[in-house]
């Protein structure tokens, strides 16, 4: 793709703000439609759109055709979501002059914030670029989107958004209600254009990091949802350990190999007993990795690897033509975790030994936040102090089971505290929608000037608040 000039950016942001003036009026019904019909189209053309991807990404079957799935099956989620209707948040308190002070007729809902960019990630040719969850969640609640397409599968965002854009045309939607960027420029252009109102965002730290820098200092700032790094630390008991370690070695093997370990979720600091059987099972399992999707994410990874490799204490406990599992003792993270917990993307996982509890939550306690993280005990383990202390650490907390695969459903939440996310909201799951939306509450106001939501007789036949009360319609 040819970079994007500023004045195409500018275009494109204008063509945007038109749209949301039509975007925001339409109702719920009418935007599930809109989304149903590019579905169904980028469903059609799945044959065609797997070969492309293919050729970009080298990510191959079953992963491509399961991967495309799911993003159609997300698109028809959201449509659910805004037809559902409690989405919108919808409260009303009716007056009431006894109380101190007195309450007037308040309605509050949730409205679209307006036109939204979204840059695609490398590593979700699908799932999490063009058509991906960030742009299918704003364009559920009303939000037009403009993509910054990622470099690593330019020709597959090209066909992508043709498609669903011509979709979202047939079924009805206004133009300008998607649009595509390309290029480093664009892509900063389009974050301080001053028709865009958020900005969702999937990569690396330093990426999002400018990102984020560049749009709070504009004149008038927006949200920044970013999804940027996570190490997804997975904690072993010492009973889990003699129960089953070399399942567990078998399990993690295959989730931190999977897709040559290019998953934001994959496990890569595992906490285990000192001599633990994981530990002395997990070379039989770990293989050759196979091609990265770029050669920019192998360099990194083969450097972040090195890096690793070269910190004293550290061992190789097992290696494959471009994977590598590593081990230390606590002590040894302690002293070295600027650089033992440093992300390194790709098949790689770190081993911790502990001795105890004690050194168990200091070695949690060195780290930031994490989308997941995850917990093998077995029944009669007392882990209240461990669990308390991977609550805090990420945003979803598996007991079961390993991190990598992320379900696209209503309780879904992924996202986690900095630098997992930039925000308390999920990029996965019903309430994405969440991020692109705003407040407003009317007051005193005549039901002719009421949004549908709020009139007094729920013509939508929504789930409301009245009066602090759950009314399910």
């Amino acid at each position: 793709m040819t970079p994007t000039t500023p004045e195409h950016v500018d275009e494109l942001c204008r063509h945007a703000a038109r749209a949301f003036a039509e975007t925001r009026r339409a109702d719920d019904a009418t935007r599930a439609a809109w989304l149903r019909a590019g579905a169904d189209a980028l469903d059609a053309a799945a044959d065609e759109l797997v070969t492309i991807a293919d050729d970009e990404t080298r990510l191959g079957s079953p992963r491509l055709p399961g991967e495309l799935k799911r993003t159609t099956n997300q698109l028809r989620l959201f449509a659910d979501v805004v037809t559902e209707g409690s989405y919108l948040e919808a409260t009303i308190d009716h007056p009431n002059p006894d109380t101190v002070p007195p309450i007037p007729d308040l309605r509050r809902m949730l409205r679209p914030l307006g036109p939204v960019a979204v840059f695609a990630a490398s590593n979700f040719p699908f799932a999490f670029s063009v058509a991906g969850g960030d742009t299918a969640s704003a364009l559920a609640v009303g939000c037009p989107v403009i993509v910054k397409a990622h470099s690593g599968h330019p020709t597959l965002s090209r066909h992508v958004f043709e498609i669903l854009e011509r979709a979202l045309r047939e079924a009805g939607a206004p133009d300008g209600i998607l649009g595509l960027v390309d290029g480093r420029a664009a892509g900063v252009a389009l974050a301080e254009h001053p028709a865009i109102t958020a900005v969702g965002f999937t990569g690396s730290i330093p990426g999002g990091r400018a990102i984020h820098d560049a749009v709070a200092a504009r004149p008038a700032p927006i949200p920044f949802f970013g999804e940027l790094g996570s190490l997804n630390p997975v904690v072993v008991t010492a009973a889990a350990d003699r129960a089953r370690g070399a399942a567990l070695a078998e399990g993690l093997a295959g989730s931190f190999q999977l897709g040559v370990g290019q998953f934001c979720t994959k496990p890569g600091v595992v906490f285990v007993p000192r001599g633990s059987a994981l530990e002395g099972a997990i070379a039989g399992h770990v293989g050759d990795a196979g091609r990265m999707l770029t050669d920019r994410i192998a360099d990194g990874f083969a450097a972040g690897a090195a890096r690793v490799r070269e910190v004293p204490g550290v061992d190789a406990v097992a290696a494959g033509e471009g994977s590598l599992v590593a081990a230390c003792d606590a002590s040894t993270l302690a002293a070295h975790a600027e650089v033992l917990l440093e992300e390194v993307f790709g098949p790689f996982t770190l081993l911790v030994r502990y001795a105890d509890e004690q050194e168990l939550l200091g070695g949690l306690a060195l780290m930031e936040g994490n989308l997941t993280a995850t917990l093998h005990a077995e029944d009669d383990d007392d882990v209240d102090a461990v669990l308390a202390a991977l609550e805090e650490l990420a945003g979803r907390v598996l007991f079961t089971g390993w991190p990598t695969g992320v379900a696209v459903s209503w309780a879904q939440h992924h996202g986690g505290p900095w630098p997992a996310t930039t925000s308390q909201h999920t990029s996965v799951g019903a309430t994405a929608v969440r991020r692109f939306l705003r407040p407003i509450a009317y007051q005193e106001a005549p039901e002719r000037a009421l949004p549908p939501a709020l009139r007094e007789s729920n013509p939508l036949g929504i789930p409301r608040r009245v009066d602090g009360a759950l009314v399910l319609p």
